[in-house]
């Protein structure tokens, strides 16, 4: 039975990842004044971010719903699903409701739903986790053991141009986002418990990038025996840079760079930068 990799549509990838994995997206919603955007092959970035920078209003985003999950569950195959942290969305409350649904009308599915305790890239390098043990015929009880350790040790860090959507949305203490703003502190963000963090804070983007480069440093362990993941906002070249630096620094096994989708852009807003590994 071929087993099958579901992720909300956080799970931010490039044309090579869809290219040479199966993960299907479950779309998020996004709304800007009165106007719908769905977190597909639809989103356009450019038009997004320009009417986010327009609007007095932060965007309000929706979850999947139990539906939606339902709609891909159908067919009798295992399936591993990897949302957005279940502190930051209740995409994963409905993913565990749907799961619930199937397995009572078919007792023997294997459905599995991992939180991610992270967004992002950080959901994209779960997928490539679980996608590795599947290609390598792990059994289905392993693949979740260690996939949950791997969630367990992966960091999150990221640095925003602008934390106005985390907060207004409750994801970020608002007054963290109005002093960074009013005082041009850049703070470096990362997660904790599925919950975002304040892990340091300087004055200019430069400085913040190259304190995220510490940062790497002073909480990674066996950068070696792991994929480093940068997701960026519309800012492929501070990507670029970015993923440069770290190289002549540490010795991951690999870096992969992707562009944030709707949901993603929504709060790493334009210019911003996460990372997780």
């Amino acid at each position: 039975m071929k087993s099958k990799i579901i992720a909300d549509s956080c799970c931010d990838l490039n044309p090579e990842i869809k290219k040479n994995v199966d993960i299907e997206l479950v779309p998020l919603t996004m709304r800007i004044d009165d106007v719908e955007y769905v977190d597909d092959d639809s989103f356009n970035q450019a038009d997004y971010i320009k009417a986010m920078k327009k609007s007095k209003h932060a965007p309000k985003t929706s979850c999947p719903s139990v539906n939606d999950f339902l709609e891909r569950l159908k067919e009798a195959k295992d399936t591993y699903i990897v949302t957005l942290s279940s502190k930051l969305s209740g995409t994963y409350n409905s993913a565990m409701q749907a799961k619930k649904m199937i397995q009572e009308e078919f007792s023997n599915r294997f459905i599995h739903v991992f939180d991610s305790k992270s967004a992002s890239v950080g959901e994209t390098l779960i997928s490539l986790k679980i996608n590795e043990f599947i290609s390598q015929n792990l059994k289905k009880l392993e693949i979740v053991e260690r996939v949950n350790e791997y969630i367990n040790e992966m960091k999150t860090f990221f640095v925003l141009e602008s934390m106005d959507n985390l907060a207004k949305a409750g994801r970020l203490n608002p007054l963290i986002a109005k002093a960074a703003s009013i005082l041009s502190i850049k703070p470096i963000l990362g997660e904790e418990n599925g919950k975002i963090r304040l892990v340091d804070k300087v004055r200019g983007h430069d400085r913040a990038l190259r304190r995220m480069l510490d940062v790497i440093g002073d909480e990674g362990k066996k950068l070696e025996e792991k994929i480093l993941g940068i997701a960026h906002c519309n800012c492929l070249q501070r990507a670029l840079d970015f993923k440069d630096k770290v190289l002549k620094k540490y010795r991951f096994k690999d870096v992969i760079i992707v562009d944030t989708a709707g949901i993603s852009t929504t709060y790493a807003n334009d210019g911003g930068l996460i990372i997780a590994f």
